[in-house]
C-alpha cells in the first residue's frame, strides 16, 4: 500500500511539475541546491572565521571574486572603495536585476561556542571613533556571512538555470554597512553608469525568527539613522573642590535625560522615534573631576518630518547644556550621513507573490499600514537611486534554539548579539533559493 502511494504521488508530482514550469523551476532549484550546500557551508564558515570590519573587506572581497570568477562574472573590484565588489552575468537581452550583499561585520567578540567561531582581533582604529582600546575583537554577529553564502549560492543557481531566463545579472558586494558609506560611496563612484542600471533588486537579511521563515513588509521596512559623538568639555579639578572645576559628566548626565523629554514631550507620540545613549565615557579616578565626557548616540525614525525634529533637537540640546554651566561649546561630530529609511515596491512584491507562495511554505505579508521597524539598513540608497526593490527577512533560529530560549525564559539571540548563530542550512538554502525565484519570475523565458 505504502508502495502503491508513493508511486501515486511521485506521478502526481510529474505531471505537476511538467504542467508548470515555474513549479518546475522550484523542484530543480531545490535539488540543484541540494547539490551545492556543502561548498556553500564552505564558503559561510572561512567568512565567518574571518571577518572584516567595514573598508577592510579585501580578503572577503577577494573570496567572493574568485568565486564569480568561476561562474563566468565579469568581475570589477574596487569601485569607490577597496574593497567593493561588482559582479555581471549577461544572459541575452532582458531586465537587468540587482542582487546585493554586506561583506563587513561588527567590532565584537563572539560568545556562540562554534567550533568555527570567530577570534579575530584587529587595530581599534579600524572602527570609526574607537580610541578606548588597542584592539577589537571583530564578529559577523549581524549575519552578512549568511547573507553573502545566499548571494553566491543564488548566483551558482542562476548560472546553472540561465536557459530559464534572459536579462543581466548585477552581483553587488557592498562594503561598510555597519557603519553606512560604502553603499553612497560605489554609487559616487558610478555604479549604475558603469554598469548596466538595474531594473529590479533584491537583498536579504536573517533574523532571530524561526529558520526558514520569511516576511515582506509591504511599503516601508526600516528606519532613518543617525550617529553622533558627543563630547562636553569642561574644567577638571580634584574631587574635594567641585566649585573650580566644570564637570562635564554633570552636563552629560543632564543632556542624557533632556534629550529623553524631547522624544517623550515633543515627538508626537503616534510617531516612532528613538535616541539611543550607547556610550559614556569620562575620567579616570573616583576624586577627579574629569575635563571632558564622551557621549556616542543614535537617532532613529520613519518619517523626514521627526528625523528632522530629532536633529534639531540634538544641536539645541546639546548646546544649552553646555551654556547651562557656562562650559565650552560642546563637539558634536556627525559619523557618516546617516541612513535612510527604505521602502519596498508594492507592485515587485505583487509580482513575485505566486512565485513564493507556490515555494515556500512559511512566509508572511505584512501590510504597508503596519509600522516599519527602527533597524535601519544602506539598501534603501539604491532604492532612492532609482531601484525598485524588495528587501526579504529570512528567519535563522533553530528548533533547537528557540526550545532552549524557552526553557531558560529569555528572547532568542538575534542580531547584533554575541550568541547569535544563525542556523547555517536552513537560513542559506532559504536565501539563495528566495533570490533566485526572484530574479526567474521577473526574466522568465517566455
Amino acid at each position: 500500500m505504502k508502495t502503491i502511494l508513493a508511486n501515486s504521488s511521485a506521478l502526481l508530482l510529474a505531471l505537476q511539475v511538467s504542467a508548470s514550469p515555474a513549479l518546475a523551476d522550484t523542484v530543480k532549484l531545490d535539488a540543484l541546491i541540494e547539490q551545492k550546500y556543502s561548498e556553500l557551508e564552505r564558503v559561510y564558515r572561512d567568512i565567518h572565521s574571518n571577518p572584516e570590519l567595514g573598508f577592510h573587506e579585501t580578503r572577503t572581497a577577494k573570496l567572493l571574486a574568485t568565486e564569480l570568477h568561476k561562474l563566468g562574472f565579469e568581475v570589477t573590484a574596487g569601485l569607490g572603495v577597496e574593497s567593493a565588489l561588482v559582479g555581471v552575468f549577461r544572459n541575452g537581452d532582458g531586465p537587468t536585476i540587482m542582487l546585493r550583499t554586506e561583506l563587513d561585520a561588527l567590532p565584537m567578540e563572539e560568545k556562540t561556542g562554534l567550533d568555527y567561531a570567530s577570534r579575530v582581533q584587529v587595530p581599534a582604529t579600524q572602527w570609526p571613533g574607537n580610541t578606548d582600546a588597542a584592539k577589537v575583537f571583530v564578529a559577523h554577529s549581524c549575519g552578512h556571512d549568511i547573507h553573502m553564502a545566499s548571494w553566491l549560492g543564488a548566483a551558482q543557481l542562476l548560472v546553472d538555470m540561465k536557459d530559464h531566463w534572459r536579462g543581466t545579472l548585477l552581483l553587488v558586494g557592498e562594503p561598510a554597512e555597519e557603519i553606512g558609506g560604502g553603499a553612497t560611496a560605489m554609487l559616487k563612484a558610478g555604479l549604475f553608469e558603469k554598469f548596466p542600471k538595474p531594473d529590479f533588486g533584491f537583498a536579504v537579511h536573517v533574523n532571530g525568527e524561526p529558520a526558514g521563515k520569511i516576511t515582506v513588509k509591504d511599503g516601508a521596512f526600516s528606519g532613518n539613522s543617525d550617529t553622533f559623538d558627543l563630547t562636553f568639555k569642561g574644567r577638571g579639578a580634584h574631587g574635594s573642590a567641585p566649585h573650580l572645576s566644570i564637570d562635564p559628566i554633570v552636563l552629560g548626565a543632564r543632556f542624557v535625560t533632556d534629550i529623553q523629554a524631547v522624544v517623550s514631550r515633543e515627538k508626537d507620540p503616534r510617531e516612532p522615534g528613538v535616541i539611543t545613549i550607547g556610550s559614556f565615557q569620562a575620567g579616570t579616578a573616583g576624586n577627579i573631576i574629569p575635563d571632558q565626557a564622551k557621549l556616542k548616540l543614535t537617532m532613529r525614525s520613519t518619517t523626514p518630518e521627526t528625523r528632522k525634529l530629532l536633529l534639531e533637537a540634538m544641536h539645541r540640546v546639546a548646546g544649552t547644556t553646555a551654556q547651562s554651566a557656562k562650559a565650552p561649546e560642546p563637539e558634536l561630530l556627525r559619523i557618516g550621513g546617516g541612513a535612510v529609511a527604505g521602502t519596498n515596491s508594492s507592485q515587485l512584491i505583487g509580482d513575485i507573490k505566486p512565485a513564493l507562495d507556490r515555494s515556500f511554505a512559511d512566509i508572511v505579508y505584512v501590510p504597508a499600514a503596519v509600522q516599519p521597524t527602527l533597524g535601519v539598513e544602506t539598501y534603501p540608497e539604491f532604492i532612492e537611486a532609482g531601484v525598485p526593490s524588495i528587501f526579504y527577512w529570512i528567519g535563522g533560529s533553530s528548533p533547537e534554539q528557540i526550545e532552549e530560549a524557552l526553557h531558560e525564559n529569555r528572547p532568542v539571540a538575534s542580531n547584533h548579539s554575541p550568541f547569535f548563530a544563525p542556523a547555517p542550512e536552513t537560513s542559506i538554502k532559504t536565501g539563495a533559493k528566495i533570490l533566485a525565484i526572484s530574479v526567474l519570475q521577473k526574466a522568465a523565458v517566455d
